[in-house]
């Protein structure tokens, strides 16, 4: 049997019409329609009230009735204390909303929320203070309200401020109140606040500072007198134009200034390793960035640490649990965090972010995709110089490597060609080869982001380089390494020369040698080449292998000159009395 449908489809669109007349939203166009004021309930107007000290967590309820929408908008409502006498209608000392999204018609703010808020207003401990206790209703674009006076009074104590901020002509926001820089409250290891409050920030070369409870012109301001803290107290002149770290203790009643000349990347995963310093470049609000070319260290997980003007007591580390928060290391203990190095997720050329603002202190690392990665993996890899085949690297999935040390030029120009007579695919890099901040270091490396292109390369020095290039990663890496010859009479106190390298394969260096010293040739603790006839002034050496050098017996000034072979396996070595 076949049933009409009409009757049905018609009552469910008469239940869809009537639900949407009963609730009306915010979507609906603005018309002609009234709104009622909020009606006050209590306090009454004029009611005092004792901020009791000893139960601080006790509660004022202010009550009201609704306001009302003829329209069936809906409507919702903030609390604000305020000064009668402020002319600034947008001023006020305490605002919060109420439960319920800002539906509800109560609000009830502890006893120590208000008298911090009188504190920071600029209010002495111990007053009364007249205010009024202001709702405002919102609803739409529409707004209204309804106040009445109420005396309030103070803790005995003064209030040390939970939040702070940095103003002034001489900072990074200005004068503005409203636009001041928060400063980051610290917590003890049971996550209470410490009263001890920290920025990162930069000043200018002119111009003064002070401290504010909140961000407001009616917050109370901290200047200093004697070198200390002041309540009201004059503003601060400028320490000069640079990136500082505050401390503002209201413990001692102190701040203190340090001076952030850099931040920068130190560990076995950044050119130099932990003897290197890459630096970050601080780009305003808190925040410094650079760009960072991470290494494949193949004997341990590549890792790192920011640290401060190279300072190792300012040092900052990833919290243990997180994904990407940071915390000073001298700090942490106080706090009740247990830090770790920071894990390199891939090697290759990075952007590195390190944001000291807000309430939580945040690393980032993202790949720079500034250059083409290789489309795909060519079967050979040659090395060229012009049209002269430096070296064809040896295939191994998708990393070609050198399988000696290759000794480059700076004065000559290098590429990438999958073909050996040049007519391949041509690669670029993003980079210097071999560029690096610890040039000086036993085994300088470097990682360098390559792509397709046509440009040719050049490396930072004369050196003999080992090369990965690495397909999956678009990147080149590179190593080389420095020579010094070790000289001692006691281990604990021997000296270690330094060597000039000289294209290609050889070292120098002239030093006073003494008679009868052990000597040997390192670049610690990869290369240590021993003499295969340790009484000779010249000869061969072994790395891994031969005895001390026991050659010098007559002291003096020598020339001393060796000779390694491709692999660093074996050399020559020459002795010269000047």
């Amino acid at each position: 049997m076949k049933k009409n449908i009409l009757p049905t489809l018609l009552t469910a669109c008469l239940a869809v019409w009537m639900s949407s007349c009963e609730l009306k939203d915010n979507l609906d166009p603005v018309g002609q329609w009234n709104f009622t004021s909020p009606v006050l309930l209590s306090p009454n107007n004029g009611a005092s009230v004792i901020l009791d000290e000893a139960n601080p967590l006790n509660r004022i309820d202010f009550e009201w009735d609704a306001a009302v929408s003829d329209a069936g908008y809906l409507v919702t409502y903030s609390l604000l204390l305020v000064n009668p006498e402020s002319s600034d209608s947008e001023s006020f000392l305490f605002k919060t909303s109420s439960a319920n999204n800002g539906r509800a018609t109560q609000v009830s703010p502890t006893y120590q929320q208000i008298d911090q808020a009188l504190s920071a207003a600029g209010y002495e401990a111990g007053i009364e203070v007249n205010l009024q206790w202001r709702v405002v209703a919102t609803c739409m674009d529409k707004t209204t309200h309804a106040e009445r006076a109420i005396v309030l009074k103070r803790f005995a104590t003064e209030a040390i401020p939970l939040s702070l901020y940095l103003t002034g002509s001489a900072t990074e926001a200005g004068e503005s109140a409203a636009n001041a820089i928060s400063m980051r409250a610290l917590k003890d290891a049971d996550g209470n606040p410490a009263n001890v409050f920290e920025v990162y920030t930069s000043f200018k070369s002119s111009g003064t500072y002070r401290f504010l409870a909140m961000p407001s012109q009616e917050s109370v301001a901290y200047g200093a007198s004697g070198g200390a803290l002041a309540k009201a107290g004059p503003a601060i002149s400028t320490p000069g134009e640079g990136t500082w770290r505050i401390i503002v203790d209201f413990n001692t009643n102190t701040y203190s200034l340090l001076k952030i000349d850099k931040w920068s990347l130190v560990g076995n995963g950044v050119p130099g390793g932990w003897g290197g310093d890459v630096p970050l470049a601080y780009i305003g609000n808190g925040i410094w960035r650079g760009v960072v070319d991470f290494i494949d260290d193949e004997n341990e997980t590549p890792r790192f640490i920011f640290r401060a003007n190279g300072d190792w007591a300012y040092n900052i580390k990833q919290i243990q649990g997180t994904a990407n928060e940071v915390y000073m290391e001298s700090q942490a203990a106080s706090a009740g965090l247990s830090l770790q190095d920071v894990e390199i997720p891939q090697p290759g050329r990075h952007i590195v972010t390190l944001n000291l603002s807000g309430d939580k202190y945040l690393f980032s690392t993202e790949v720079d995709n500034s250059v083409t990665p290789p489309s795909s993996v060519p079967e050979t890899l040659f090395l060229l110089s012009g049209t002269d085949v430096v070296a064809q690297l040896v295939k191994n999935g998708s990393r070609f490597e050198s399988d000696v040390y290759l000794a480059l030029q700076s004065s000559l120009h290098y590429s990438f060609n999958s073909k050996e007579d040049g007519s391949g695919t041509t690669y670029n890099l993003a980079g210097l080869l071999g560029e690096t901040d610890n040039p000086g270091g036993d085994k300088p490396a470097g990682v360098v982001s390559f792509g397709e292109g046509g440009q040719v390369f050049t490396v930072a020095r004369n050196q003999a380089y080992k090369l990965t290039v690495n397909f999956e990663t678009a990147n080149v890496s590179w190593h080389h390494y420095n020579m010094k010859l070790f000289h001692w009479a006691d281990w604990d106190s021997r000296n270690e020369f330094v060597m000039e390298y000289k294209h290609p394969y050889i070292f120098e260096v002239t030093a006073q040698l003494n008679s009868g010293h052990d000597m040997k040739f390192n670049s610690p603790w990869d290369v240590e080449f021993g003499a295969d006839d340790p009484q000779a002034l010249s000869g061969s050496m072994t790395n891994k292998g031969g005895s001390n050098f026991k050659c010098i017996t007559e002291s003096g000034n020598y020339k001393v000159r060796i000779e390694v072979a491709n692999d660093f396996s074996e050399g020559t070595y020459q002795f010269v009395k000047q």
